[in-house]
């Protein structure tokens, strides 16, 4: 069966955030301060990102 990945926005201590797939947020050695999503697509996560960083919710990287 095939399973659509979900991509998500996560925001790290120093304030950047990044856009990482489904898999990566099971992984506990993350530092994850804040968390945006599931979002279907890259694309998706990446406009969003920026609306985030014009918001001042996240920095530029």
């Amino acid at each position: 069966m095939n399973n659509p990945q979900n991509w998500y926005i996560i925001k790290r201590s120093g304030g950047n955030c990044e856009i990482i797939s489904s898999d990566q947020v099971a992984d506990d050695n993350l530092e994850i301060v804040e968390q945006w999503g599931p979002f279907s697509s890259p694309e998706e996560a990446i406009a969003r990102r920026v609306g985030l960083i014009r918001a001042g919710k996240c920095q530029p990287v």
